[in-house]
C-alpha cells in the first residue's frame, strides 16, 4: 500500500509533477565579472540553446503548468532574443522573474515591463554603498542598478525585487538595504552566499561569520513577510523558529536548474557533474528529465539524517543546504558548513580536496555605459558568438 503524505511540507519532500522554482540561465554572458558569480559567467557559451530550442522548452513548461520561471545568467539581456522570449513565455501562460544587473532597463524597457502583469525583475545589489557592492560586482555597477531601479520606479512598476546576496561585508547594511527598497517602491530580497561558480574561490572570505549569522536571523524575524529569503536561510532556523518559506532543500523535488545549453541541474547552486539529471535536447525534453531522472528519484526518496540526525535541532534546520556542502568539501550527510550550533567549523578544518564546479566562463570585467539609443530590438547574434557585448548599443 502507498503512503500518501499528509502535509503540503511532505508532498514537497517527495517531489510534484513540476517544479514550483525552476530557474533558467539562458545565457552565461555577461558584462561583469562578479568575484561570487555562482555560475562563473562571462562569456557566451556557443552551445547555448537556439531562439527555437528555448520556446520549445516554454512550451513544455506551459504544459506542466509551471507557473512562471526565475530567468538568470550571466545576464539574461545580454541575449538578443531575451525580449522576444520573455513576450512568448508570457503570451504561454508562464510568468518570468528575471534577474539583471540593470544595464539594459532604460526608460522605454522600463515602461514595457511595468506594463506586463505577468513579469517581474529583480536588480542585483550585493552593497547599499558604492564601495561595498562595487567590490564584488564591478566599479561602476552600484550606479548602474541604481538608475536601473529609477527607471523602473518613474514607470509605475511597483513590488519589483532589490536582490542581494548576504556578505559579512553588507550584512552591517541591512536596515539601509531596506531604505533603498523602500525608496524605490522595490520589495527587499536576501539569499544567501553559496560556495559555487567562483563563489567557491571568494567564500572563505565573504561568507557572513557566525555572528553575524545571528544577526541576519534576528533582522530576518524583526521584518517577517515584508522581506523575501528565497528559502535560503533555511539553516538559520536551528536559532529558534521557522523563518518564512519552505525550509528544507527542495533539490530534484520542487527546485532544478536549465543552464545555457540546456544541461538540467537538481539546484541552481550545485553546477557540477555530480548534480546533472540530463538535458532538454534529450528525447522527452525537459519534462522527461523532471519526471524519469534516475537522480531525481533518488533524491525524492525518504533522507536520513546522517550525522545531523541525533541533533535536538535536525528538525528545524534539515541538515543544511547541499551544495553548500558539497563545494566546501564536507559529506552531504553531515552539518552545513555554516551550521548556527558549529558542527560544521571542525569539519571545515579538516575538510580535503575540495570538488571544482563546473564550467568556467570567466573574463575580465567591463564596464558598461548604454548609449541614448533606447530602442528594445538588438543586431542579431551568430550563435558561435561569445562576446557578452554582442547585440549591444554601447559608447
Amino acid at each position: 500500500m502507498t503512503v500518501r503524505p499528509e502535509r503540503l511540507v511532505d508532498l514537497f519532500t517527495y517531489g510534484l509533477d513540476a517544479p514550483i522554482c525552476l530557474t533558467w540561465e539562458l545565457t552565461y554572458a555577461c558584462n561583469l565579472s562578479c568575484t561570487h558569480c555562482l555560475s562563473s559567467s562571462g562569456r557566451r557559451d556557443p552551445r547555448e540553446l537556439t531562439t527555437a530550442e528555448a520556446k520549445a522548452v516554454i512550451d513544455e513548461l506551459e504544459a506542466m503548468q509551471v507557473f512562471y520561471v526565475n530567468i538568470g545568467g550571466g545576464e539574461p539581456t545580454a541575449r538578443a532574443d531575451f525580449w522576444e522570449l520573455l513576450d512568448y513565455a508570457t503570451d504561454h501562460h508562464v510568468g518570468v522573474k528575471f534577474s539583471t544587473n540593470g544595464v539594459r532597463i532604460t526608460p522605454p524597457v522600463a515602461r514595457r515591463l511595468a506594463t506586463n502583469d505577468y513579469v517581474d525583475v529583480q536588480i542585483s545589489l550585493d552593497g547599499a554603498t558604492a564601495e561595498v557592492n562595487d567590490a564584488v560586482r564591478g566599479r561602476g555597477s552600484y550606479a548602474t542598478a541604481l538608475r536601473a531601479m529609477g527607471h523602473l520606479a518613474d514607470a509605475g512598476m511597483r513590488d519589483f525585487k532589490l536582490s542581494v546576496v548576504s556578505t559579512r561585508h553588507n550584512i552591517p547594511q541591512l536596515d539601509a538595504f531596506k531604505e533603498i527598497a523602500d525608496r524605490y517602491h522595490a520589495q527587499l530580497r536576501l539569499t544567501r552566499l553559496r560556495p559555487s561558480g567562483r563563489g567557491a574561490d571568494v567564500w572563505d572570505d565573504l561568507h557572513p561569520r557566525p555572528g553575524q549569522q545571528r544577526e541576519l536571523y534576528d533582522w530576518l524575524v524583526a521584518h517577517g513577510d515584508g522581506v523575501l529569503t528565497g528559502d535560503s536561510f533555511f539553516h538559520l532556523s536551528a536559532f529558534g523558529d521557522p523563518l518564512p518559506g519552505l525550509n528544507l532543500c527542495g533539490a530534484g523535488r520542487v527546485v532544478c536548474l536549465i543552464d545555457p545549453v540546456g544541461d538540467v541541474y537538481a539546484c541552481p547552486f550545485a553546477i557540477h557533474d555530480e548534480f546533472r539529471a540530463g538535458n532538454v535536447r534529450d528525447v522527452d525534453g525537459f519534462a522527461g528529465v523532471w519526471r524519469d531522472s534516475a537522480l531525481f528519484r533518488r533524491l525524492r526518496e525518504p533522507q536520513q539524517g546522517g550525522a545531523c540526525s541525533s541533533c535536538s535541532f535536525y528538525d528545524s534546520c534539515k541538515g543544511g543546504c547541499m551544495a553548500a556542502k558539497f563545494f566546501t568539501g564536507l559529506p552531504l550527510d553531515g552539518p552545513d558548513p555554516e551550521c548556527v550550533q558549529g558542527h560544521g567549523e571542525s569539519l571545515l578544518v579538516n575538510r580535503g580536496r575540495v570538488p571544482k564546479p563546473s564550467g568556467d566562463h570567466s573574463r575580465p570585467a567591463v564596464r558598461l555605459t548604454l548609449s541614448r539609443r533606447d530602442d528594445l530590438a538588438h543586431p542579431p547574434v551568430s550563435a558561435c558568438e561569445e562576446s557578452p557585448l554582442a547585440g549591444a548599443d554601447l559608447r
